[in-house]
């Protein structure tokens, strides 16, 4: 069956449009006030400008970072190069796109002469300031991604036993086919907002469907939560350790490693017991 389209959420678009606009007439006023103590008289409106088209091209890349995070999530160690690597294209598409709007504001519209040289250096100096723009971009989608899962109620899964367990999932690759993922074969579950990734030997799959959905869907003698964020196949379960807090952490068979948190145990233990 094909998922369905994934819906705007309005929440996140209004959160990150309210934290934009607050940080761009911060930075304008901060601009204008740095100028008057250097003895200079600038115009607010300017300066705002200049400060809302670095804010807008932001806003055009957020789609971006959260793409990135649903195909690299930066939980994962191995994850982190291609982050680092991300940040080359993202400062490059950050300069040109505010380089062009700018130009178009000041030089097209209002008349006035206009420079923006995207010389070495200046691309040096605006990747410099987007290493601390993306970083704080991936820490902001995360904490609000957390904060969501927050107030989610933590479900027990739905008793259905007349309603058959699926034996696999269809799933949409990019390009628009389709891949047919056994349920055998996943190796464990991560939540993704209104998504869920499937971890199957090593690659990734995107499914329209929250974690706890799945939870009923999925035989639990074999996949158990283990977190808020994470459902693991049992079977695929290599080591459990320690961790902090009083929680543990489980490290998969194909080398991933997630938390084991106390408020699940009881249910991991039921079908694995910890032996301290």
């Amino acid at each position: 069956m094909v998922p369905p389209e994934k819906p705007f959420d309005w929440i996140a678009a209004a959160t990150w449009a309210a934290i934009l606009t607050t940080s761009c007439l911060v930075t304008s006023y901060v601009g204008v006030a740095d100028e008057m103590r250097r003895g200079h008289s600038v115009a607010f409106g300017a300066v705002f400008a200049t400060e809302a088209t670095s804010h807008l091209t932001i806003a055009a890349l957020i789609p971006a970072v959260y793409w990135m995070q649903r195909r690299f999530p930066p939980t994962e160690p191995r994850n982190l190069l291609a982050h680092a690597l991300a940040i080359v294209p993202f400062s490059l598409a950050h300069t040109t796109g505010m380089a062009a709007l700018r130009y178009l504001w000041f030089a097209a519209i209002l008349g006035e002469p206009f420079s923006f040289p995207l010389t070495l250096d200046r691309l040096g100096y605006e990747f410099s300031k987007d290493i601390l723009t993306y970083v704080t971009m991936n820490i902001g989608v995360m904490a609000f991604r957390y904060l969501r899962q927050r107030v989610q109620p933590v479900a027990l899964p739905a008793s259905t036993p007349s309603a058959p367990r699926p034996e696999r999932f269809a799933v949409r690759q990019r390009g628009g086919s389709e891949v047919m993922v056994e349920v055998a074969d996943i190796d464990w579950v991560e939540a993704s907002g209104n998504y869920a990734i499937l971890h199957v030997g090593g690659e990734t799959f995107e499914i329209r469907s929250t974690l706890a959905k799945l939870e009923a869907e999925l035989d639990p003698n074999t996949f158990v939560r283990v977190h808020k964020s994470h459902i693991v196949n049992i079977a695929r379960v290599a080591e459990v350790t320690p961790w902090v807090s009083g929680d543990w952490r489980i490290r998969l068979q194909d080398g991933a490693e997630v938390n084991l948190s106390r408020r699940y145990r009881q249910r991991f233990e039921a079908l694995a017991p910890v032996r301290a």
